[in-house]
């Protein structure tokens, strides 16, 4: 034989595809060429696969008088990364007849190092499902990729060390064991920060529950060391754990962008830019359309601290995620849609000197610096956050009182159980939809209906607060949070009350 094909894959953004690896040898001069636009990684990968080659035993293409060429197919998509070394450097053996075996339905992946292991890649979770998706029977991937993969039912992952140990398990040599299906472990993290850690601010302690219950953005304002950097890490501790579906699309992302931590996320994220943090890394982009932090804050927490010192730019380059729960990203080399369903948590000074109507010191800012701030977050921006709180100064007598408040577990169970509700609602509805934060306004008149007692009193307040249309129905999905937290099939006037003094007031 001097022509072979084999089976690998590679990720395009945030999914997978098939790669056809086609291997022909012919008689002249010594050469071996890749083809079918692959980038400097691939084109690499010609040295790493000779050494591999020959230090497993076999002979090398540099060692003979021959003409190698390798095509990735299909032609007209880049091939990035290191995903083909194994299935080439298999792909070129069973092309010199030195080996023989039925490469059908089977996926080959990894990165070869010269001596012939394999070292692990990003996105196996992605391939996988794709691989399955296609009618792949068996996938071979290195050994630091297995667990992950190993969430994938209905195929076969074999974890390999290196290119002698494939190659003697398909020759029959020497089997290896596929990789069990994976476990996953729902033990909620332990953080250093606990709700009952917070010391006062029950109000804003009010907000977060009901921010995480209902999957709603929230804003903290307050001067500074008042405890926001503080609630917003113990936010983490009251939101449910993920299903199994959220599972596989937050680990399968994490995964392509290179920044999964371990080999499964069953938590929901929390990603913390720092305020000098630019608008690409924000909503992702780049030469090559790589996903930014808001798609990695999918199904999470996306924590903005010092939210005003934030480019006003990267602030508003938040509005259609905060809208949509996506991002479409188009640049000169093509676009993109991520995905971007994350809870903002916003938390900022009310002045540049943070003692803006402080009682025990001076603001010192100068009008037009207060002005120039205040502009910072336009009206677009604030009417897409659901929730604005105060953490206002506290007395130093509570600071050191010992008593402690309500532990972030009592919380988290009510936050769980509102969810629930929700989840059982919109899925008796046959809407693919989790939370109350994703209805729209069809969605609203179905399940947050208002009696006219209710309806009167939104209805004035919307008035004298001036709402716009989209915080006038934002209000009322909130309304509808607070009420399944209190555990009401209806939303009452306490409920809308509530809802009400979240709202932010006008200066």
């Amino acid at each position: 034989m001097s022509f072979s094909k084999v089976h690998s894959a590679q990720t395009s953004l945030l999914k997978a595809q098939i790669i056809d690896i086609e291997t022909d040898i012919s008689k002249g001069l010594n050469s071996f060429t890749v083809v079918g636009l692959p980038d400097k990684a691939v084109e690499e990968s010609r040295d790493r696969v000779s050494a591999a080659i020959k230090n497993s035993g076999f002979t090398s293409p540099k060692q003979t008088n021959q003409k190698t060429t390798v095509s990735l197919a299909p032609a007209d998509l880049k091939k990035e990364g290191p995903y083909f070394d194994l299935g080439m450097a298999l792909g070129y053996l069973l092309a010199t007849d030195e080996v023989e075996f039925e490469p059908a339905k089977k996926i080959f992946l990894g990165e070869l190092s010269l001596n012939g292991e394999l070292r692990p890649v990003n996105g196996t979770l992605s391939i996988v499902l794709q691989a399955r998706e296609k009618g792949f029977t068996e996938v071979y991937l290195p050994e630091m990729n297995a667990e992950e993969a190993g969430l994938v039912d209905d195929i076969k992952i074999f974890p390999v060390k290196s290119l002698e140990q494939v190659l003697k398990h398909l020759l029959g040599q020497e089997k290896i064991k596929p990789q069990p299906k994976t476990k996953i472990n729902y033990e909620i993290e332990i953080f250093r920060t606990d709700f009952s850690d917070i010391k006062g601010q029950e109000n804003a302690k009010r907000a977060m529950e009901i921010a995480a219950a209902g999957g709603h953005n929230i804003a903290m304002f307050g001067p500074p060391g008042t405890g926001k950097t503080m609630l917003a890490r113990a936010m983490s501790q009251i939101l449910p754990p993920l299903t199994f579906p959220e599972i596989l699309e937050i680990t399968s992302i994490h995964s392509i962008a290179g920044s999964l931590k371990g080999n499964i996320i069953t938590t929901p994220p929390i990603r913390a830019p720092h305020h000098t943090a630019s608008y690409v890394s924000l909503v992702g982009g780049g030469a090559n359309l790589k996903p930014g932090e808001v798609t990695l804050a999918h199904r999470g927490v996306l924590f903005l601290d010092e939210f005003a010192e934030f480019d006003r730019k990267v602030i508003e380059t938040l509005r259609q995620p905060l809208e949509d729960g996506e991002i479409s990203i188009s640049r000169a080399k093509g676009s993109a849609t991520f995905p971007a369903r994350f809870i903002l948590v916003a938390a900022f000074n009310p002045c540049p000197c943070g003692n803006r109507n402080s009682k025990t010191k001076r603001c010192i800012c100068r009008p037009t610096d207060l002005l120039r701030y205040d502009r910072k977050i336009s009206g677009p921006i604030i009417d897409r956050i659901d929730l604005w709180t105060e953490v206002a100064e506290i007395n130093h007598e509570k600071l050191s009182n010992g008593a402690s408040g309500e532990k972030s577990e009592t919380i988290r169970d009510r936050v769980k159980i509102a969810r629930e509700k929700q989840a059982k609602r919109f899925s008796d509805a046959g809407l693919k939809i989790h939370t109350n934060a994703e209805m729209n306004s069809r969605d609203i008149s179905k399940f947050a209906s208002l009696s006219d007692s209710v309806k009167k009193i939104l209805n004035q307040s919307a008035d004298k607060l001036g709402l716009s249309p989209r915080a006038y129905h934002r209000l009322i999905k909130l309304a509808r949070t607070i009420a399944d937290l209190d555990d009401q099939e209806n939303i009452s006037e306490n409920h809308i009350l509530e809802a009400l003094q979240y709202r932010p007031k006008q200066k």
